[in-house]
């Protein structure tokens, strides 16, 4: 008797018990969808996040909070806040110093300048001397000459720096410059470059008096406050106020970077800028230290800019990121491709687009424009190749050209617009860089730059694969299967 007692109080404690937890999952699912809907994001994103919440239970919502809305911490949203009207008005006032630098701008890139320098304060400054770096050694041999050269500032700024080979060189070079008094400071992804701060450069450099910043940092405890997978992406070096970089390329060795992976080597490149344009992209870096420390720079320099009338390359800059105006680099690139009459050029490692994106890369192949996707053959994550073959065959059957680079990680990231002007840098296009991600782009107008920057992509389609829609439409089945699950969740990659 005491035997069943016991046992139906055990049944009823468990069908209580089951309720209870069915009751809280449903407040708890009832309250985050609301929130998905009331963000009123994309469509396809606030329909995905629903999937996942409901697909899966406690763990879809469990993911909606650490990945679900942009946080970058109080303190960091703050300073951004605070920071973006005295930054644009501080812009505007550096234009004003060099007036001799204003430029017209090309038919096709003024709409581009107009929205920059509408929603950014960016202008479009002429005067730039520029070089196109595409190889690895080239490219890590020049900034540390330059470092090397220094007498005021070296400022770098990369989502990875990867210890070995001409990296650890860069290093080398910095030691010796801040212990004759140069200023140098670097600010360094926290999830990036976490093979760097696990080595024995960071306390090396600290020592040598370079101030070391690890941004945006992760940790179990920060997960209520920051969103963990939010990156600092850009890649900027910006030398005594004279010298610039930006582009595609993280402080790595490629000869000792991920060499375990079965990608081969990265391929990748970088823009040495001489110029007006150098202050614009040291703006940047200062904007990104007073974020990420508090510590204010913007005054710190008076800037009389170098100019070079007998290349004068007219350049325009374009920080992106999740800051006020800091998408503007997604409505540039849907302009840049609207913009194209008769041939548009693509070169991206990820390619997992939105549906705006898309559509306009179709649209552009439809009313005659040679569209050209050139693609890594493989990357370093398999769920964005799985969702980036998912778009392979309606680009395809809508008459874009789509190549796969085979000879490493095709690691450049650009957009060429009728050999007129080209967008350059830092972002993929992927959502994660159009609207998550700090990122930085560089608007090119001018066509001979555009023309050396075309003769190197030509150089990767030479050593591609160009992909053939009745091929691609024989893949395995369970390949198809693969793509379009994650295809679903390609709002959220």
């Amino acid at each position: 008797m005491f035997n069943t007692l016991e046992y139906d109080l055990h049944l009823l404690f468990s069908r209580f018990l089951g309720l209870l937890l069915l009751l809280f999952h449903t407040v708890i699912v009832a309250g985050v969808s609301l929130r998905v809907v009331m963000k009123r994001r994309p469509i396809g994103v606030s329909l995905a996040w629903l999937s996942l919440i409901y697909a899966i239970p406690f763990a879809g919502v469990g993911f909606y909070v650490l990945f679900g809305e942009v946080r970058l911490g109080k303190r960091r949203a703050e300073r951004a806040q605070a920071m973006y009207r005295p930054y644009a008005k501080w812009i505007r006032h550096l234009a004003r110093l060099f007036p001799q630098h204003h430029c017209e701008v090309s038919e096709k890139a003024q709409p581009l300048h107009d929205l920059i320098q509408g929603r950014l304060a960016m202008p479009m400054l002429s005067g730039n001397r520029m070089l196109l770096l595409h190889k690895p050694d080239w490219i890590l041999r020049e900034i540390t000459k330059d470092i090397r050269q220094s007498s005021q500032s070296c400022y770098l700024e990369f989502y990875i720096w990867h210890p070995g080979g001409w990296a650890d060189e860069v290093c080398e070079a910095l030691c010796e410059v801040a212990q004759r008094g140069v200023d140098c400071r670097l600010l360094l992804d926290s999830v990036g470059s976490k093979e760097f701060f696990r080595s024995r450069w960071p306390k090396v450099l600290r020592q040598a008096g370079v101030k070391l910043v690890e941004v945006l940092p992760v940790g179990a405890w920060r997960i209520p406050f920051q969103r963990q997978d939010l990156r600092m992406h850009r890649k900027l070096v910006v030398i005594d106020d004279k010298v610039g970089y930006t582009g595609s390329m993280n402080l790595v060795d490629p000869r000792f970077f991920k060499q375990d992976a079965g990608i081969g080597q990265w391929v990748d490149i970088m823009i040495r800028v001489q110029g007006p344009i150098v202050p614009l992209m040291w703006s940047i870096f200062v904007w990104d230290w007073e974020m990420e420390t508090g510590e204010r720079l913007l005054d710190s320099l008076q800037h009389d800019p170098e100019s070079w009338p007998q290349n004068n390359y007219r350049a325009q800059l374009i920080p992106s990121g999740p800051f006020v105006g800091g998408d503007c680099i997604q409505q540039s690139l849907l302009l840049a491709i609207y913009q194209a009459r008769n041939h548009l050029v693509l070169t991206t490692p990820y390619f997992v687009p939105d549906d705006p994106l898309a559509a306009a890369l179709s649209s552009a192949a439809a009313r005659g424009v040679q569209v050209q996707l050139i693609l890594p053959d493989r990357n370093d994550s398999l769920m964005a190749n799985h969702a980036c073959n998912a778009f392979m065959e309606e680009l395809l059957e809508a008459g874009v050209e789509i190549y796969r680079y085979d000879a490493g990680l095709l690691h450049t990231k650009s957009v060429l617009v009728d050999d007129d002007f080209a967008l350059v840098g830092t972002v993929n296009l992927d959502r994660r860089s159009l609207w998550l991600n700090f990122e930085v782009t560089l608007l090119v107008d001018n066509p001979e730059f555009v023309g050396q920057l075309s003769k190197l992509v030509e150089g990767y389609m030479q050593e591609a694969t160009p992909m053939v829609l009745v091929d691609w439409r024989a893949r395995p089945w369970y390949k198809r299967v693969m793509e379009n699950i994650f295809y679903l969740f390609s709002p959220l990659l």
